[in-house]
C-alpha cells in the first residue's frame, strides 16, 4: 500500500503539472490570435465548465466501481489533451476545447485521486496538497521560462508535460484498488452526510472557494493587467508568479498542522484579503514588482485553504461516500476560476473595483471563520472515534 501511495502521489503531481502550463502562454496566444481580456479570462471559465461536472460525477462513480477504473483512463486523456494544445496557434476554438478537456481530466483525477490517496496513506491531506501544489507550481514556471526564452515556445512546454506523464500512464494501471465496499448510491451525489450540511455550506464551502479565487487572482488577473508595463519579460514573470503562488501553497503545509483547522481557514482568508489589497495597489499604480509579494501572500492563502478544506472533508465524510464529498469540495473550490471573469464584469472591463470587493469580502469571511460559532460547526464529537486517519489537531 505504501508503494501504491507513492505512485499515486506522482500520478496526481504529473496531471497537476499540466493544468497550468497554458497560463503563461496565454500572453503568446493573445498576441498571435488577437484575444481580448474577456476571451482570456473566458478560457479559464471554460476549464471550470469542464471540471465541475466531472467533479460531481466522478466521485460518486468511483464510490460504485472503484478508484482505479475511473482515474486510469483520464491520466491517458491528460497526455492527449496536452498534445491537442499544440494546435492552438492555428485556431482559437482549439484553445477552448483543450481547456474544457483539461478541466474534465482535472476534475476526475483530482477528486477521485484524493479519495484514493486518503485510502492509501495516513497523511493524505498534506500529501495531496503537496502533490497538487507542486504540480501547479512547476508546470507554469517551466512553461513561462520556456515560453519566454526557449525554442518553439508554444510547443516545447506541452512536450515536457507529455514526457512527465509517460511514467504516470504506466504506473496508474499498477496501483492497487483501495475501495473495499462499493457503494450503490445515486450517480449524482454530493456526499454530504446527514447533519453536516450547515458545516459544509457555512465553513467548508467558503474555504473551498478561496482555494482558486486567490490563485486565479494572482496568476491570471494581475500579470495580464500589468503586462503592458513588463515589456519583454511578461511571459517569464507570469510563469514565476504562478510558481511562487503554488510553491508558497506547498511550503505552508507544515504551518497548517500547527494552526489546526479551527483557525487555519480564518488565517487563509485574512492573507487573501491582504494579498488582494496589495494587488489592487499594484494594479492602480502600475508597480508590477508588487505582484511578487502579492503572489506569495495569495499562494499562502490558497495552500492553507486547500489543506484545511481537505482535512475538514476527511473529518465530515462518510467513508463510503468519501469520493462524492471530495468531488463536491473540489467543485466548490474550482468556482474560484470564475473570479477573474467576475472581477472584470463587476468593473466593466476594469479589475480594480472587483479587487477591492474581493478584499472586503475576504476580510468579512475571515472574521466569520474565526468566530466560535463557525469553529463549533466543524468540531469533531469527542466521544466518536474517527473513521479515517485523524486530522491535525484543531
Amino acid at each position: 500500500m505504501r508503494h501504491g501511495g507513492r505512485a499515486l502521489w506522482f500520478v496526481i503531481f504529473a496531471v497537476a503539472f499540466g493544468t497550468n502550463v497554458p497560463t503563461p502562454l496565454l500572453l503568446l496566444y493573445r498576441a498571435e490570435l488577437g484575444l481580448s481580456p474577456t476571451a482570456l479570462t473566458g478560457a479559464f471559465g471554460v476549464y471550470a465548465a469542464g471540471l465541475v461536472p466531472a467533479l460531481l460525477l466522478a466521485g460518486p462513480l468511483s464510490d460504485r466501481v472503484g478508484r482505479a477504473r475511473v482515474v486510469a483512463p483520464f491520466v491517458v486523456l491528460a497526455a492527449v489533451t496536452s498534445l491537442l494544445f499544440l494546435a492552438v496557434p492555428s485556431a482559437v476554438w482549439v484553445l477552448f476545447a483543450a481547456r474544457f478537456l483539461q478541466g474534465a481530466v482535472s476534475g476526475v483525477v483530482f477528486s477521485v485521486g484524493t479519495a484514493w490517496l486518503a485510502e492509501s496513506r495516513p497523511d493524505a491531506a498534506q500529501a495531496t496538497a503537496v502533490a497538487l501544489g507542486g504540480g501547479w507550481a512547476f508546470g507554469p514556471l517551466v512553461a513561462g521560462l520556456l515560453g519566454q526564452w526557449g525554442p518553439a515556445p508554444a510547443i516545447l512546454p506541452y512536450l515536457v508535460h507529455v514526457a512527465l506523464l509517460a511514467p504516470a500512464v504506466v504506473l496508474v494501471w499498477r496501483i492497487p484498488e483501495t475501495l473495499a465496499h462499493p457503494r450503490h448510491g445515486p450517480l449524482v451525489d454530493l456526499g454530504v452526510p446527514p447533519g453536516a450540511g450547515r458545516a459544509f455550506v457555512l465553513v467548508v464551502a467558503p474555504i473551498a472557494i478561496g482555494v482558486f479565487a486567490y490563485a486565479a487572482t494572482a496568476v491570471n488577473v494581475l500579470p495580464l493587467e500589468l503586462e503592458p508595463v513588463m515589456p519583454g519579460v511578461g511571459v517569464a514573470v507570469t510563469g514565476v508568479v504562478a510558481g511562487i503562488t503554488m510553491g508558497a501553497g506547498v511550503a505552508v503545509q507544515p504551518l497548517v498542522r500547527r494552526l489546526g483547522v479551527g483557525y487555519a481557514g480564518a488565517v487563509a482568508l485574512g492573507l487573501g484579503a491582504a494579498g488582494t489589497a496589495i494587488g489592487l495597489l499594484a494594479d492602480t499604480s502600475g508597480r508590477w514588482q508588487l505582484v511578487l509579494p502579492v503572489s506569495a501572500l495569495l499562494g499562502l492563502a490558497y495552500g492553507i485553504c486547500l489543506a484545511t478544506g481537505l482535512t475538514l472533508v476527511a473529518r465530515l465524510a462518510d467513508p463510503t461516500a468519501r469520493g462524492a464529498l471530495t468531488g463536491t469540495f473540489y467543485a466548490c473550490s474550482y468556482l474560484g476560476f470564475f473570479v477573474p471573469l467576475l472581477l472584470a464584469t463587476v468593473g466593466g472591463g476594469e479589475f480594480a473595483p472587483g479587487l477591492a470587493g474581493l478584499a472586503v469580502v475576504s476580510a468579512v469571511a475571515a472574521l466569520w471563520l474565526a468566530s466560535p460559532a463557525a469553529r463549533a460547526l466543524v468540531r469533531p464529537p469527542a466521544a466518536v472515534p474517527p473513521t479515517v486517519a485523524p486530522p491535525p489537531p484543531g
